[in-house]
C-alpha cells in the first residue's frame, strides 16, 4: 500500500499526460494577445501589463539575496538547485513577459513562456528534493528544465507549422499544482510549509483565471 501511495503522484501525472495525448492538440485561443488594458504610460505601450512584471524581478532577486548565503546549509542544500533555478526563472520571467507585452505576438510569447516553464521545473525539483532528501536535485533540475524548455519549443514549432499545440506546456504548468500538494501530504511536510505552498497555488490559479477573464473583457469591449 505504501509503495503504491509513493507512486501515486507520478501515476496521476502520467494519466493526465495520457489524457492530453488522447484529447488531441490544444490550440492557443484565437484572441490570446488581446488584453483589456492597452493604455500607454511615459511612452511605454501596454504599460500596466509591462510594468507589473517588475514584481517577478523583485521577488526573484530578493529570494536570491536571502537564500544564496545559505545555499550550502543542511536545511537548504538538497533543494537549492531547484530553488535557485526557480528564483532565476522569476527574474527572467520579468524580462521575458515585459518584452512580450510591449508588442504581444506569438514570436515574443516564446520569451514569456520559456522562463515560466523553467520556474515550474525549478519548483518541482526543489519540492521533490525537500520531500525526498535522497533525490538527486541537480539531476532533477536539469532534466525538468530540459522538459520545460522542450514544451515551449514544441508549441512554437507546431505554431510555425500552422497548428500550435500547447499540450506539453499545459502539462508542465499543471504538474506543480498536483505534485506539490501530493508530495507534501505523502511525505508529511511541515504544516506551515503546506499552508504557504497551498496559498501560492491558489494565487497562481487565481492569476490564470484573471488572465482568461482579461481576454474576455477585451473581446467584449472591442465588440
Amino acid at each position: 500500500m505504501n509503495r503504491f501511495l509513493f507512486r501515486l503522484p507520478l501515476l496521476i501525472v502520467l494519466c493526465f499526460g495520457l489524457g492530453l495525448l488522447l484529447y488531441g492538440p490544444i490550440a492557443q485561443p484565437e484572441h490570446y494577445h488581446e488584453f483589456a488594458d492597452r493604455r500607454a504610460l511615459l511612452g511605454v505601450p501596454n504599460a500596466a501589463d509591462v510594468l507589473s512584471n517588475a514584481g517577478f524581478a523583485i521577488v526573484g532577486l530578493w529570494g536570491l539575496a536571502r537564500l544564496w548565503p545559505f545555499r550550502a546549509h543542511r536545511a537548504l542544500s538538497a533543494a537549492w538547485p531547484g530553488y535557485g533555478l526557480f528564483l532565476i526563472a522569476l527574474v527572467l520571467t520579468a524580462a521575458g513577459s515585459a518584452f512580450y507585452h510591449l508588442a504581444p505576438d506569438n514570436a515574443r510569447l516564446v520569451w514569456d513562456r520559456l522562463p515560466i516553464a523553467l520556474a515550474c521545473a525549478g519548483l518541482l525539483a526543489a519540492v521533490r528534493a525537500d520531500s525526498r532528501p535522497d533525490t538527486n536535485a541537480r539531476l532533477a533540475a536539469v532534466v525538468l528544465a530540459f522538459a520545460a524548455l522542450a514544451s515551449v519549443i514544441w508549441w512554437r514549432l507546431t505554431d510555425i507549422a500552422g497548428a500550435g499545440d500547447l499540450r506539453p506546456y499545459v502539462l508542465v504548468q499543471a504538474s506543480p499544482l498536483v505534485l506539490i500538494p501530493a508530495w507534501h501530504a505523502i511525505y508529511g511536510a511541515p504544516r506551515d510549509e503546506r499552508i504557504a505552498f497551498g496559498a501560492a497555488i491558489l494565487l497562481y490559479v487565481g492569476a490564470k483565471a484573471a488572465e482568461l477573464n482579461d481576454q474576455r473583457c477585451s473581446r467584449r469591449s472591442s465588440g
